[in-house]
């Protein structure tokens, strides 16, 4: 057994990540929002910038800060011609009653199966749980910046404040 385990340790150590990287074009996604509405990334093309904040789990601690920051602090981010969402792993049905029960005024999407966080490359696989990671996309669909440093705590005003380091325009 321990032979098994270390070379599936090893077999994943040396397989090279397909990372997602900035001026790539970003992974389309289709999945369902807490307000009850479906979201592509192709309806955003062409139109506006789209944030998506990758978090682990609903009710959890962090969590449950960085969803107060948005939904309390989010017309920092409306000022920005920009979609914004939060996204994770968690169903529909729990993703409906965090939204619910942190007043988010903007959509949490939820992925399920894990293949558009996989695609995005924030998924930690064995736990079918995203890593809290921030994804910015301009109108063209392209990867702006990928913030892996997140303070829940301040996320609406550093989502904001990056938007306008990015140039995105101001609605």
């Amino acid at each position: 057994m321990k032979r098994v385990f270390a070379l599936l340790v090893a077999t994943l150590l040396c397989v090279p990540a397909l990372a997602l990287e900035v001026g790539q074009p970003a992974p389309d996604f289709t999945l369902q929002g807490s307000d009850g509405k479906t979201y592509s990334l192709a309806d955003f093309k062409g139109k506006k910038a789209v944030v998506i904040a990758w978090y682990p789990k609903a009710f959890t601690k962090g969590c449950t800060i960085e969803c107060k920051s948005l939904a309390e602090n989010g017309h920092l981010i409306r000022e920005y011609d920009v979609a914004y969402f939060m996204a994770s792993t968690d169903e529909l049905e729990t993703n409906k009653k965090f939204a619910e029960s942190e007043k988010a005024d903007f959509p949490l999407l939820s992925d399920p199966e894990g293949e558009v966080a996989e695609a995005y490359d924030v998924l930690m696989p064995m736990l079918n749980v995203a890593r809290r990671v921030t994804v910015y996309i301009g109108k063209d669909g392209n990867i702006l910046k990928i913030d892996k440093d997140i303070t829940p705590a301040t996320s609406a005003e550093d989502i904001a404040r990056t938007l306008g380091e990015l140039g995105v325009a101001k609605d």
